[in-house]
Order: C-alpha cells, then structure tokens, then sequence
C-alpha cells in the first residue's frame, strides 16, 4: 500500500515537473499571448483571414465532410456542452498520431539530417498541441459532470471508440501525406473554431455568470475567471491550431506530399 502511494507521489511531482518545463517552452508563452490577443474581433479577423478561403485537396475534402456529418448527426448541429466534451476527445487524436508516426519515420530516416528535424519540429508542435487539447478535454468534461450532462454511451463510449479508429487512419494518412493529414485536421479545428464562436454568441450572457474552478486549468497555467473566458480562450487555441497547420505545410519547402 505505501509503495503504492509513494509511486502515486512520484508520478504526480513528475507531471508537476514535466508541466512546469512546459510552461517555460516559448512556444507556450508566445501561445498563450497570442490566445489573450485573439480575444480583439478586429485582431481575431484579421489573424484568421489570410486562410479563410483555404482550399483543401480532395481526400481530406471528404474526410473532413464525413467527419462534420458524423459529428453532427450524432450529436447535432448545434453547439453544447456534450457536444464539446465529444469533440474535445477526439481533437487531441491527430497530434498524437502525427508525433507517433513521425518518430516511426525518424527510426528510418535518422541519418537525414534534414528530414529528421523537419519530423522533430513536427513531433514537438504534437505534443504541444496535445497537451492544449488534453486541457480542453479534461476541463469541458468536469464542466459536464457538474452539470449533470454526461451520458456514458454517448459521450464517453462513442467518442473513445471513435478515437482509436481515427488515430490509426490520421497515422496511414499521414505517413502516405503529410500535406492530407495537415489539410485534414485545419477542417476539423475550423468546424471546431466556428462551433465555439456560435455558442459565445448565443450563451455568452449567461456564460459569463458562471464561474469556473478547475485544478487542472491552474496546473496548466491558464486563468479565467468565468465560462464565457475560458470558451474564448478554447475558441482561440482551435483558430490557432487551424492557421498552424497550414502553416506547417508551408514550412515543408513543398516536401509534405
């Protein structure tokens, strides 16, 4: 029982330590800056612009519409807190797949040089962005348990069923096209980006007398004081996700087919 609760201990300080490395990352303040920023509509717009008109390639084209149908038809068009506990399951899937398959790749490629940072830089934006999305996650499901809106079946089971199919098929796409996986997921967090907009404006009032107390949010190193901040912020980190992604095919010097 003691060396139970002594690993218990350590695994805990580990994560402590490990989030505290992470908050230092630069990437992580100039993240979070920017998150804060995006809050000014003129300044959002603006960010958000230049790949509004973005056009996909047809595989993703059709994956992206297929999973928005699925999404929709299960747990409706409009937005709600069930509905972001199941997306937020499955957001975090395509990072952690794209930093799986680019350390298989590296196993294969480590002795060009050039590629294996490309695939490093890859892995570390995964597992940034992974960490992001795990905090949505675990942040909008305790906001559901207290609200008494959780379903197992529909909201637990499904999406964690679902997870582990897409992340096999996110790792075949990518490993085949980086290019696919990259325009794959900017449809996803789009579809993701314009869901919590529409919900700030038809719950924002409301949204704003509720407090938000969340362990897990002040370990991550985020402050809100209410729903409606925290929404915004989540709204914020999945426009920044969709330009990213983008933006990593272009770094890819025409190599991410």
């Amino acid at each position: 029982m003691r060396g139970s609760r002594l690993q218990s201990r350590i695994f805990i300080a580990y994560l402590s330590h490990s989030m505290e490395l992470f908050r230092m990352n630069d990437d992580y303040e100039a993240h979070e800056k920017l998150v804060k920023e995006l809050n000014d509509d003129t300044l959002r717009a603006e960010y958000a612009s230049p790949l509004d008109g973005y056009k996909v390639g047809i595989v993703p084209s059709v994956l992206g519409w297929l999973l928005v149908f699925a999404g929709n038809t299960v747990y409706g068009k409009k937005p709600s807190y069930e509905k972001f506990k199941a997306v937020e399951v499955i957001a975090r899937i395509p990072y952690q797949s794209w930093e799986s398959v680019s350390y298989t790749l590296l196993t294969a490629f480590y002795s060009n040089e050039r590629y294996a940072i490309r695939l490093c830089k890859m892995a570390a934006f995964g597992r940034f962005a992974q960490d992001n999305e795990t905090m949505h996650v675990v942040v909008v499901s305790d906001i559901v348990r207290k609200l008494k809106k959780d379903g197992f079946f529909r909201h637990t089971l499904i999406p964690l069923l679902f997870s582990f199919f897409y992340f096999w098929a996110i790792y075949l796409v990518y490993f085949f096209s980086n290019r696919a996986a990259l325009e794959l997921n900017y449809l996803f967090e789009s579809h993701a980006y314009s869901q919590y907009q529409k919900f700030l404006e038809n719950e924002g009032d409301s949204l704003k007398h509720r407090p938000v107390e969340s362990e897990f949010l002040e370990f991550y190193g985020r402050q809100v004081r209410n729903e409606y901040e925290l929404f915004e912020s989540i709204r914020n980190d999945e426009l920044i996700h969709r330009n990213r992604s983008i933006r990593e095919i272009e770094l890819c010097e025409g190599k991410c087919d």
